[in-house]
């Protein structure tokens, strides 16, 4: 049976118009949803970070997320290859360096401008997939927003952008080990798999960080909460957007990201943007959502 790229087998019937306003709706909050949830979960995890450090909130999330996960999935583990775990134990490491990357840029820099800062890995790597004009045009504005970033009534802290943009690089890199992973394991075995690698990876960082704090009630709450809300319930709200949207207007909300970070920023946090670092925002966001609609496919 042939698929279409939608991903609507191609012989089944044409859905009503009704119904598939329907889903396109429920879809849309979907997206929102999980955007919203990953971006809340970051902001409740600095409210920690004074206790455990970031990388000890990394350590929480991936460990509750992992085990969570795997619980769920049950993943196969005989009869893989040696090349299979290869490629999970090099997701699960970018996974662990990406969120200890961005943790550390939070700390930094208000939540809004990491989150557009890490916008430019996904970005980046369709650019480059592409190599288009109108993609390079895409990515000339994307600088422009990072530029104006810089401006405004807020000193950006150096070290918080060079965390930032590294945690950007392995985002792109996720992206492609996540592609990878798909082919190679059934359902969301893989990310199960390799978020248990990546709390390994983040073990010792975490346990120099947070110490006997990251055993207390409180700290152990706040961190299942991040786990939740960054992990589990965004997944699951994406995977389920992604049957009832097609991939490019997907790939469009989920641009959106810096959007509910400055949100999440401002009513947890009470971090404010200038205009013109908002406008830097809306730059990148434009940036983002006009390469997916002129690439017309989203990456994995």
């Amino acid at each position: 049976m042939t698929v279409e790229t939608d991903g609507t087998p191609a012989s089944a019937p044409a859905a009503e118009p009704g119904a598939r306003a329907g889903a396109s709706r429920s879809g849309v909050l979907m997206v929102t949803g999980a955007v919203m949830s990953v971006q809340l979960g970051a902001a409740i995890a600095k409210l920690i970070f004074d206790r455990v450090g970031p990388s000890g909130v990394v350590l929480l999330r991936l460990v509750i997320a992992s085990i969570v996960l795997l619980l769920v999935t049950r993943p196969q583990l005989r009869g893989r290859s040696r090349r299979d775990w290869t490629v999970i134990v090099a997701f699960g490491t970018i996974l662990a360096t990406m969120n200890l990357c961005f943790y550390q840029a939070v700390d930094r820099l208000p939540l809004g401008m990491a989150v557009t800062i890490e916008l430019l890995g996904p970005l980046g790597l369709a650019v480059g997939l592409s190599r288009r004009v109108p993609e390079l045009a895409w990515a000339g504005l994307a600088v422009v927003g990072v530029v104006l970033l810089g401006g405004g009534s807020q000193r950006l802290d150096g070290v918080g952008v060079l965390f930032a943009l590294a945690a950007a690089l392995c985002w792109a890199a996720y992206i492609l080990l996540s592609a990878e992973t798909g082919r190679r394991f059934a359902r969301v075995d893989g990310l199960s798999l390799a978020m248990a690698v990546g709390a390994l990876v983040a073990l010792p960082f975490g346990i120099a960080s947070g110490g006997r704090e990251l055993l207390t009630p409180t700290v152990l709450l706040v961190g299942a909460a991040v786990a939740i809300l960054s992990s589990t319930v965004n997944y699951s709200l994406e995977l389920a957007a992604l049957r009832r949207l097609p991939a490019r207007a997907f790939g469009v909300l989920m641009s959106l990201s810096p959007v509910a970070a400055t949100l999440a920023g401002f009513v947890v946090l009470g971090q404010r943007l200038s205009l013109l670092q908002l406008l830097a925002v809306a730059c990148v966001i434009a940036a983002s959502a006009g390469t997916v609609l002129g690439s017309g496919r989203t990456p994995a």
